[in-house]
C-alpha cells in the first residue's frame, strides 16, 4: 500500500498530461520508456509541467519557506509513502544544492529531478543484460558482482519483490523510476569505467586530478594495470612530442624582445647545435618521473579521500579538487628535483654533462642541495589553475555529453573522449602558463656565489616591466602544438597496454 501512492506522483513530474506509462510499447522500451508516454511526450504543455513540479514542490515543502531541507523531505517524502534514510536525504540535498546553501530551492529540485531520471535511465540499462526492458533476480546477482558484492539469488528476489508492483519477479522500466523517486543514485561503475580522464591522457604535466575506480577494478586488482598502462602510455607520448616539450622551454628561458625565437629557427637552432638527437634532451628524466609521481600521488590522493571522510560515492567536483591538489602537491614535493633536473638537461649545451646523474653531481657540488627546489613556490600555486580548470571544463563537457547524448550507455567513444580530454587539458595550462614559465626560469638559473637569489615576485615584475604581459606566454605555441598529438598518442598505447595487461574494455 505504501509504494502506490509512488506511481501517480512519478507519473504527474515526468508526464505532464497525466496519461498513463504503463502500455506494452514502453515498457518493452526499457530505457527508452519516460522519454514518451502514450501522450506523446512532446504534446504535453510546458507550464503544465510547471505546475505539476510546483505541485510536488510544495507537497514536499513542509514549513512553506520556498526551499526543501533535510527535514522537509523526510516529512514530505513520508507522507507520499516513500521513506528514506537521513543519509539518503543528504546525498539528494548535496546532490541538488548548486549554490551550497545546504537546501534545495524550486530551480535546484528542478534541475535535480531531470538529472536523476537520466541517471535512473543509464543504471536502468546497465543493469538490465539481456536488453529485454526488464529486470529479473539473475541480472541482479551479475550485475552486484561486476560492482565486487556478492549476494544469493534469494537476495535478489527479495529486492524485486521491494520494487515489483505487478506480481512478475521482474522489474520493468516505470517501476524501476517509481521506486526510486527522490532517492539518491551513486556515481554509476559504468560512467566511472568510460570516462577517464588523468590515467589516459598526458601532455607532459601531471598536474590533473587523479581519476576514481570502481569497486570492481579496486577488488580485483585492475587499478594498478590501469595506472601501469597509464604510465606506458605518458612515456611514449612524451617521447614522441619531447622535440616540441624542449622548444617550449628553450623559448621559455632565452625568448625574448630582443631574442625573438620562432618555431622552426628554435628547431634549426637546436640541431645545428648538437644534431638531431638534441631534439630529445631532457627526456629521459621527464620519462622516469611519471613512474615514482603517479604512485606517490594515487597513494596520497585514495589516503586524503579518507581524512576529508568521504567516500567515492558522495565526491562532489570541489573535495576532488581539494584532495587531487594535496596529493598532486604532496607527489609534486617528492620528485621536485627531478624536474630542475630535467629543465637543466634540456637546456644544456653538447658535451656540458655526461648525463642525468653528472648534471646532478654538478648543481650539488656548485649550488647546493636548495638549487632542486628553484620555482618550487611557483610550481605548487601553479596545481590551483590547472588541476581546478582542467576538472571543472572536463566535469562540464562530460556532464552536458552526458545529458544529451547518453541513452543506452554512457561510452562518450573516441573522439568525444579525446575532444574533452584535449579542451581541459588546453584550459588548464593557459590558467597555468605564467606559472610554469616562471617556474622554468628560475629553474634555469644556475646560482652563483654572492648573487642576489631571484625571487618569483622579482622575476614577475622583471618579465612584465621588460617584455609586457606577451613575455609571460612564451613557448606557449609549441606548447599548444604538442596537445593534440600527446592526447591521441597516449589514449592509443593506453588502449593497447590496456589490451596487453589483460584489462576489460566493456
Amino acid at each position: 500500500a505504501r509504494r502506490s501512492l509512488a506511481s501517480p506522483v512519478v507519473s504527474g513530474v515526468l508526464c505532464p498530461c497525466g496519461s498513463p506509462h504503463g502500455s506494452a510499447a514502453e515498457g518493452g522500451g526499457g530505457g527508452g520508456g519516460g522519454t514518451a508516454g502514450s501522450c506523446g511526450r512532446s504534446l504535453c504543455e510546458a507550464s503544465e509541467q510547471d505546475r505539476r513540479l510546483r505541485a510536488l514542490f510544495q507537497k514536499l515543502d513542509v514549513n512553506r519557506d520556498g526551499a526543501l531541507c533535510i527535514h522537509d523531505l523526510a516529512v514530505g517524502l513520508g507522507r507520499l509513502g516513500l521513506h528514506r534514510t537521513e543519509l539518503d536525504l543528504l546525498k539528494i540535498v548535496k546532490a541538488g544544492d548548486k549554490d551550497l546553501d545546504g537546501q534545495l530551492d524550486f530551480e535546484e529540485f528542478v534541475h535535480y529531478l531531470q538529472d536523476h531520471e537520466k541517471k535512473l535511465r543509464l543504471v536502468f540499462k546497465s543493469l538490465d543484460k539481456k536488453n529485454d526492458g526488464r529486470i529479473d533476480a539473475q541480472e541482479i546477482v551479475q550485475s552486484l558482482r561486476d560492482l565486487g558484492v556478492k549476494i544469493s539469488e534469494q537476495q535478489a528476489e527479495k529486492i524485486l519483490k521491494s520494487m515489483d508492483k505487478n506480481g512478475t519477479m521482474t522489474i520493468d522500466w516505470n517501476e524501476w523510476r517509481d521506486y526510486h523517486l527522490l532517492h539518491p543514485v551513486e556515481n554509476i561503475p559504468e560512467i566511472i569505467l568510460y570516462w577517464k580522464h588523468s590515467t589516459i591522457f598526458d601532455v607532459g604535466e601531471n598536474l590533473t586530478v587523479p581519476d576514481e575506480f570502481t569497486v570492481e577494478e579496486r577488488q580485483t586488482g585492475m587499478w594498478w594495470r590501469h595506472l601501469v598502462a597509464g604510465g606506458g602510455a605518458g612515456a611514449v607520448s612524451r617521447t614522441c612530442t619531447a622535440p616540441l616539450d624542449r622548444l617550449k622551454v628553450l623559448m621559455q628561458v632565452h625568448a625574448s624582445r630582443s631574442n625573438n625565437m620562432c618555431i622552426i629557427g628554435g628547431f634549426t637552432q637546436m640541431i645545428r647545435e648538437g644534431g638531431p638527437r638534441s631534439l630529445w634532451r631532457g627526456n629521459g628524466i621527464n620519462v622516469l618521473k611519471i613512474a615514482p609521481e603517479s604512485a606517490i600521488k594515487f597513494m596520497a590522493y585514495e589516503q586524503i579521500k579518507r581524512f576529508i571522510g568521504t567516500d567515492q560515492e558522495m565526491l562532489r567536483i570541489h573535495e576532488r579538487l581539494l584532495a587531487g591538489s594535496l596529493a598532486g602537491a604532496i607527489a609534486q614535493s617528492s620528485i621536485y628535483p627531478m624536474e630542475v633536473l630535467k629543465t637543466r638537461m634540456a637546456l644544456r649545451k653538447t658535451g656540458q654533462y655526461s648525463g642525468m646523474l653528472d648534471c646532478a653531481k654538478n648543481i650539488l657540488a656548485k649550488e647546493g642541495m636548495a638549487a632542486f627546489y628553484k620555482g618550487y613556490i611557483p610550481n605548487m600555486l601553479g596545481i590551483i589553475p590547472y588541476a581546478g580548470i582542467d576538472l571543472a571544463v572536463y566535469e562540464t563537457l562530460k556532464n552536458t555529453w552526458l545529458q544529451r547524448y547518453a541513452v543506452n550507455s554512457a561510452d562518450p567513444g573516441v573522439f568525444v573522449l579525446l575532444a574533452c580530454g584535449t579542451i581541459s587539458s588546453t584550459c588548464g595550462q593557459l590558467a597555468s602558463y605564467p606559472l610554469a614559465l616562471v617556474r622554468t626560469r628560475m629553474q634555469a638559473q644556475a646560482s652563483v656565489e654572492g648573487a642576489p637569489e631571484v625571487t618569483m615576485r622579482g622575476l614577475f615584475k622583471h618579465i612584465l616591466k621588460t617584455e609586457g604581459a606577451f613575455g609571460l606566454y612564451r613557448g606557449l605555441a609549441p606548447n599548444f602544438m604538442k596537445v593534440i598529438p600527446a592526447v591521441s598518442i597516449s589514449y592509443v598505447v593506453y588502449e593497447n597496454l590496456k589490451m596487453t595487461l589483460g584489462v576489460d574494455s566493456r
